[in-house]
């Protein structure tokens, strides 16, 4: 076992355990951080996205040894309030049925509207499309993403 730093959310964490246990492990069990959600666990349906360094990534496929020095965002660390965009956006919109892939969801469209204030639906559609919703939802989260979009401008 290798002692590991880890910065969460702005918090620092000191760990020792395995260096390939998958951060969605970390998060879950050693960080009390339950929002990010286990789905498939092979990185196919987004339910477990958090952002490295501002970058969505799958943290059921991540090892914890491969995050380094790059800062992790859950979607406990969106915002502290709910005043995110997205937040704001999902909760106009009544966005979620069962809401089990929400927060994947909700990661992977903030580091899209950050990068892209005026995104067309094509651009939405491509930015989405890696996640899966069981409860059939996608076209409330397209609006969601739109209006987020719309107001973080």
């Amino acid at each position: 076992m290798a002692q590991l730093n880890l910065k969460i959310n702005g918090k620092n964490y000191k760990t020792d355990i395995d260096p390939e246990t998958p951060l969605l492990w970390y998060l879950r069990e050693h960080a009390d951080l339950v929002g990010t959600k286990y789905g498939c666990g092979i990185a196919q349906c987004g339910a477990c996205t958090v952002h490295m360094d501002g970058n969505p990534i799958r943290s059921c496929v991540m090892p914890i040894s491969a995050i380094g020095e790059a800062e992790i965002t859950t979607i406990e660390g969106l915002s502290t309030d709910g005043s995110h965009p997205v937040q704001q956006a999902w909760d106009e919109l009544d966005v979620p049925q069962c809401g089990y892939c929400q927060a994947g969801q909700m990661m992977t469209a903030a580091a899209f509207i950050r990068d892209n204030k005026a995104p067309s639906e094509e651009e939405i559609e491509d930015a989405m499309n890696p996640h899966i919703c069981r409860c059939g939802t996608y076209h409330r989260i397209r609006k969601a993403v739109k209006l987020a979009a719309d107001k973080a401008k």
